[in-house]
This record gives structure tokens, C-alpha cells and sequence, in this order.
């Protein structure tokens, strides 16, 4: 991935940096939801602080057009996310026996590749490809579009992070507990096996062992960027 047009944006971060927690602020949880409990304090230091990015340029790069796509929405959410420094892009183009979560430092076009499962909704063939997107309820399918990462909480899946969707084509993100979370069927050991990941009920569902590095380097306040070009 060319690093010129991120670069470019360095006047992004310094106006997403300085925009703080309002915007999460300003969004209006449904009543349903429930105060959690906060991350671990080894966990939230983490968050906080995780380090630059590592260069991985013999890992695939991202393809043009979503890349545009992601810095144009990010362009658009404006102050609906409070931090442009970082933000992920899932690229759900590439199969699923491919790293296709992408958290990018905008500055420096550095990035972190993850493996990342679709909705069985989104594939009912179970082909490792995601056919279609929803944001319909109970469609158990992938949304496309931004999200906004919200508030850490602790469900089913162990921890997990909220996402509130910021478009018409996931804005029941929320109602439909689409969520960033760890999986035993995302783990990176189920591609010898299978050749592919398993899948979701919608959520953004990574391997076990990945979470917490996805969890550290994205953070709350920023864009998950999910489109198939």
C-alpha cells in the first residue's frame, strides 16, 4: 500500500486526537444496555500505550480502491469518531483463509494484518467467501460500512467490544450485538484444516490468541471500515 496518501493526513490526527470522548458521548445507547465492567488495569495500559506499529511489507497489501473508500469515510464520520490516528479496514474481498483486518496507522501507513470470520448469514454456503451483506436482525450476516468501537464488556465470548454503526447499511449494530470478539473457529489453525475460517452471527470475530493485540492497537473512539470492493 502506497504510504503517500496517508502521510497526506497527518491534519486528520491532530484534529481526531484533539475531539477526545464527545462523540461517543453523544451517541445514545438503547436502554437495554447495561453499564459493564472496565478492562483489566494490565489491559486498558495496554490500550493506552501499545507502541508503533511493526512494517509488514511482505504481508499482502490493501487494495486501492477500499483503501480510498476507508479514508473517504473516515472524511465523513468527521467528529462521530474521536480518533483519526488509527483505524481497521476489513476487506472482506479476500477469502477467509486470509488476513483481511487491517489496522492501519494513518501517519505512518504502518499496519497490523489479522484473520477476521464473516457472518454465516453472509455465506449460508459456507464457501469461505462472503456473498452478501445485511443489517437486517436475525440475518446473522455481515454489515458493511463504518463503525465506531465503543465500550469493552464481558458476554459469551469472553471479552468483547461494542460497535454502533454509523451508516443506513449497519446502523442496527447495536440491536443486532454486532461486536468485536474473540473465537476458537477464527484461530489461524483452522486453515490447515479446513482451508477456511468459521463463521460468525455478524460479528467481526478474530482468533483467540489475536484479540487482545487487535483490542490494544484499535482501541475505543475509532473506524472499523467493513466493504467488499
Amino acid at each position: 500500500m502506497s504510504q503517500t496518501p496517508l502521510i497526506a493526513r497527518r491534519s486528520l490526527i491532530a484534529s481526531g486526537a484533539a475531539l477526545g470522548g464527545a462523540a461517543l458521548a453523544a451517541v445514545t445507547a438503547p436502554r437495554w444496555l447495561k453499564p459493564v465492567a472496565a478492562p483489566s488495569q494490565s489491559a486498558s495500559v495496554a490500550m493506552r500505550s501499545p507502541g508503533p506499529l511493526a512494517p509488514v511489507p511482505a504481508q499482502p497489501k490493501i487494495t486501492d480502491p477500499i483503501e480510498r473508500e476507508a479514508l473517504a469515510a473516515l472524511d465523513r464520520v468527521g467528529r462521530r469518531v474521536p480518533h483519526h490516528d488509527r483505524l481497521a479496514i476489513v476487506d472482506f474481498s479476500a477469502p477467509s483463509s486470509k488476513p483481511r483486518m487491517h489496522v492501519l496507522d494513518v501517519a505512518s501507513g504502518r499496519r497490523m494484518d489479522f484473520l477476521v470470520a464473516h457472518g454465516s448469514g453472509s455465506d449460508p454456503a459456507h464457501t469461505g467467501i462472503l456473498q452478501r451483506f445485511s443489517n437486517v436482525p436475525d440475518s446473522n450476516a455481515s454489515s458493511e460500512g463504518a463503525f465506531l468501537t465503543a465500550d469493552y464488556y464481558v458476554g459469551k465470548h469472553g471479552r468483547s467490544q461494542r460497535l454502533i454503526g454509523l451508516d443506513p447499511t449497519n446502523n442496527n449494530a447495536l440491536e443486532r450485538a454486532i461486536v468485536v470478539h474473540g473465537a476458537w473457529y477464527a484461530n489461524a489453525d483452522m486453515i490447515p484444516t479446513h482451508g477456511k475460517l468459521g463463521r460468525s452471527q455478524g460479528c467481526f470475530a478474530v482468533g483467540e490468541r489475536e484479540l487482545a493485540k487487535v483490542f490494544a492497537h484499535l482501541g475505543q473512539g475509532r473506524m472499523i471500515y467493513s466493504a467488499k470492493v
